[in-house]
């Protein structure tokens, strides 16, 4: 736990000459107390560490000199790519691995290069879990972020939703982990089920994580297994969430849309929707109306999403759904005439007592 922390402290010296001893506590999350006597250990080792007191003052490197500790572990490489995700990087348990890639980089580039590098950090920033929801990293994350580095299978129990009310049922499989994918603050594994090869879909899985209720090194499985070199995750995450989503609309809605409502449609509706839907739209008509065909999810979904628009959106089919934004409408207006009519009588009473209160104030 030390030799790593004086690692990072020489590193951090050497990217970032004339740091205070504030500074290193507080990157390094010790004491001042604890950065002396650190600083006083790298130079029993040979590391050339001064430090110069007042304005200007810090700790430095002894001229010219550079530390050799800059070379990358693999696992401190692959975490490079994920340097912009950093919830991702703490619920992987990778953080400490990035933060010491992200140093020793710093460390291996000219002093004219740094600030470059370290701009990007500073404007750019990917915050991926989605809003009202406080992000929670399933506890079997980083064991299973483990075998997805080292390509060792797994077996897992994993809780399908239950139909109709039923509880979670539980399944067991053996699968060989390919890549782990966060979605909208959700983590997923894309997973092939071993010795699948029989399957039209090739034994392709994807389980969110949190649902994964057991996870063990699979029975028999002392090798990695070989990853397919052509497999590309993130083209089979687009794929597979591409046909997730049509699988989805199950209902049709038939909707006439003003030019205003067409044009809102897609701040309102799903992708896959939205392009199914355009492909069906007629010939605007003569008010600049057009009437299309609007796959959703169920009759429920539709009216939450249709309704957003107004009087932009006219559900023409099925009759239950156009019935039920009939009501919807003919309670909006019976609400806002009650509303209307009590601000009148109140606007009334009001005018009465401004009057009084002026022939009240004529009198005096």
């Amino acid at each position: 736990m030390r030799a790593a922390r004086l690692i990072r402290m020489a590193l951090l010296i050497q990217s970032r000459p004339g740091l205070t001893a504030a500074v290193l506590a507080r990157e390094l999350e010790i004491s001042e107390r604890t950065v002396i006597r650190d600083a006083q250990a790298l130079q029993e080792a040979g590391i050339p560490v001064r430090s110069e007191r007042g304005r200007g003052g810090g700790y430095f490197l002894a001229p010219g000199y550079r530390t050799r500790l800059t070379t990358l572990h693999p696992s401190e490489a692959e975490t490079l790519f994920l340097s912009g995700l950093p919830s991702a990087l703490r619920d992987l348990g990778l953080s400490d691995a990035a933060g010491t890639a992200r140093l020793k980089l710093t460390a291996t580039l000219l002093p004219s290069l740094r600030e470059a590098a370290e701009s990007s950090v500073r404007r750019f920033h990917l915050d991926a879990p989605a809003w009202f929801r406080e992000p929670a990293a399933p506890e079997l994350l980083p064991e299973l972020a483990r075998a997805v580095w080292s390509d060792r299978a797994v077996e897992l129990t994993y809780a399908r939703p239950g139909q109709g009310g039923a509880a979670p049922a539980a399944v067991s499989r053996v699968v060989e982990p390919y890549g782990l994918v966060l979605k909208a603050g959700t983590w997923y594994v894309v997973a092939r089920i071993r010795g699948a090869r029989k399957e039209r879909d090739g034994g392709w899985r994807t389980y969110r994580v949190d649902r994964i209720t057991a996870l063990a090194p699979a029975p028999g499985a002392q090798e990695p297994f070989v990853r397919r070199a052509s497999f590309d995750l993130a083209a089979h995450w687009e794929a597979g969430s591409a046909a997730f989503a049509r699988t989805l609309l199950r209902t049709t809605v038939t909707v006439r849309l003003t030019a205003g409502g067409l044009r809102r449609l897609p701040a309102v509706v799903d992708g896959a929707a939205v392009q199914d839907a355009l492909a069906s739209a007629t010939v605007p008509d003569a008010a600049g109306r057009v009437t299309l065909d609007l796959p959703a999810e169920s009759e429920d979904v539709a009216f939450d999403q249709l309704a957003r628009l107004g009087a932009d959106a006219e559900v023409l089919a099925p009759a239950s759904l156009r019935t039920r934004f009939c009501e919807r409408a003919a309670a909006l207006a019976a609400l806002y005439a009650r509303a209307e009519g009590t601000e009148d009588g109140e606007g009334r009473e009001d005018g009465e007592g401004a009057e009084g209160a002026e022939g009240a104030e004529g009198q005096r």
